[in-house]
């Protein structure tokens, strides 16, 4: 399929971004999962379906320094990391050794057709563009086994804001988008995927996080 490529530059200036924040990034978010006990219950529910379904490799796009790669592969999923920032690359390699971690993009996901039991993008979607949201959902969906799950984490919300610096203080140029429920469950039937559990929640993850669990439709092309 022809995805557009990157003519305003919003990709290089997302990987920059986090290739200057990784480390401090990887230390604030190391132990998330242990103040989160409902993000940490969808992760097990989501394994278990994997697990249902027969088990296989599972990505998880946009895994930073891996804390969530590393979490599902303690469930028992073959899981493993794919992340734009090299520098995150890095990171979660030192963190988790054993497991696997590729860098590259969601938006040119290099995965083989119906390849992966299951995919988590865990709060990665909120710097890609709305116009590129549809391209990147038909990547997942090429990518899923019929029947297979889909688990997204992201901010709710109307607005796009513009980060100059974070995560200890380091410069950034990425804008953070928030989604509604029903923009986002739109975009997955689009893209062949149909919504099962949805939920909005504050927790140390996200003032105001979405958690989003779909399969792929097992009709879908």
């Amino acid at each position: 399929m022809g995805i557009r490529r990157n003519p305003d530059g919003w990709l290089d200036d997302t990987r920059l971004s986090y290739d200057t924040v990784a480390t401090s990034y990887a230390d604030q978010v190391r132990n998330l999962l242990d103040e989160t006990p409902d993000e940490r219950a969808v992760l097990a529910l989501f394994a278990d379906l994997v697990h249902a379904g027969g088990g296989g490799p599972v990505a998880d796009v946009g895994c930073g320094p891996g804390r969530i790669t590393a979490h599902l592969h303690e469930l028992g999923v073959d899981a493993f990391g794919i992340d734009l920032s090299p520098a995150m690359i890095d990171v979660a390699r030192r963190d988790h050794p054993g497991l696997r971690f590729d860098v590259g993009s969601m938006t040119e996901l290099d995965l083989a057709d119906a390849s992966m039991a299951g995919l988590v993008a865990w709060y990665s979607l909120i710097h890609i563009p709305d116009d590129e949201i549809g391209p990147v959902l038909q990547h997942f969906q090429r990518v899923v086994r019929p029947g297979g799950p889909l688990l997204l984490g992201y901010h709710v919300g109307d607005e796009a804001q513009m980060r100059t610096h974070g995560y200890g203080g380091h410069p950034m140029k990425v804008y953070v988008h928030r989604r509604q429920p029903n923009q986002m469950a739109a975009w997955l039937n689009d893209a062949g995927f149909t919504t099962q559990r949805h939920r909005t929640l504050s927790s140390a993850e996200s003032t105001l996080g979405g958690i989003l669990l779909a399969r792929r439709q097992p009709d879908a092309q």
